[in-house]
């Protein structure tokens, strides 16, 4: 898998690697990554099966530019070292490794793999938000590429009620924020779980922007265009970009570390971010 690819995705969609029809449409939707799921979509006795399938569709390609994940299962289930022995052989553009307690666990998987394909980490349990700060220390060592945040099985293990508040999860989202700030890594909100609620999507998309992840984790291809607009470059932050990347390039402002736009003080961190932006919206 050697074409260009987008490497800070708005967009992740879940699929179960087990449903044929789900990985022929992947090839088709507007989601910046795939993630072909071993795990909490597949049933145990369908597990070989799903495995089998997304070595062929990794293998087979014609995912264009998006990137192509593979969610392995757990590292303490009885499925994980055939699932990271098969993909070490078939290497997707990352594997996801669920339930990531600690550095150990990436180790581990890191062992199991071999060099080369990078790793994203699901941050779905207490131990692993605990653990965030070693996990960003490490992260160059084990080849760690992206957190993603597992709300859902964190407020089960946080016992939460259900439908857990935003506001109980919002200071650990911010910590693997943090985190993957520290380290230069990618980081992915949750899911939404809500199907048929637009509204309730557009607020939880809006929430993950504002914090500073760079996109959502999905669970239907119905999502997809909210992500997109939601963690994309508004065209009011576009029209800032180009201003403060133009007010820099005057010859008179070249050399300023700080200078006066739009009546606000405008730093040389601001041409960096106004960069990142133009950059996100080349695609």
């Amino acid at each position: 898998m050697t074409h260009a690819v987008l490497s800070v995705p708005r967009s992740a969609l879940f699929l179960p690697a087990s449903n044929a029809r789900a990985l022929a449409k992947a090839r088709t939707l507007a989601s910046d990554a795939v993630i072909l799921d071993l795990e909490d979509a597949v049933a145990p006795e369908a597990k070989e099966a799903a495995r089998a399938a997304a070595v062929e569709a990794v293998r087979e390609g014609g995912f264009g530019a998006r990137l192509l994940v593979v969610r392995t299962n757990g590292l303490d289930m009885p499925w994980a070292a055939d699932d990271l022995a098969a993909l070490s052989g078939a290497p997707p553009h990352a594997v996801l490794i669920p339930k990531v307690d600690d550095v150990a666990t990436l180790e581990r998987a890191r062992a199991a793999l071999g060099p080369g394909i990078p790793l994203w980490a699901m941050v779905e349990t207490c131990r692993g938000v605990l653990s965030l700060g070693a996990m960003a220390e490490a992260a160059a060592r084990v080849g760690l590429a992206a957190l993603v945040a597992g709300t859902n099985d964190l407020a089960k293990e946080m016992r939460l009620p259900s439908p857990a508040a935003a506001e109980a999860l919002r200071p650990l989202r911010v910590q693997m924020v943090v985190a993957a700030r520290a380290a230069g890594l990618v980081v992915l909100d949750g899911v939404c779980n809500a199907l048929d609620a637009p509204k309730r999507l557009a607020e939880d998309c809006a929430d993950g922007r504002r914090m500073g992840f760079d996109g959502k984790t999905l669970i239907h291809p119905s999502q997809i265009a909210e992500a997109n607009r939601a963690f994309g470059p508004s065209e009011s932050e576009l029209a800032w970009a180009r201003r403060v990347i133009a007010a820099f390039a005057d010859p008179e402002q070249a050399r300023l570390g700080a200078i006066r736009l739009d009546g606000q003080m405008v730093e040389r961190l601001h041409l960096e971010q106004a960069e990142h932006l133009l950059k996100r919206a080349e695609r």
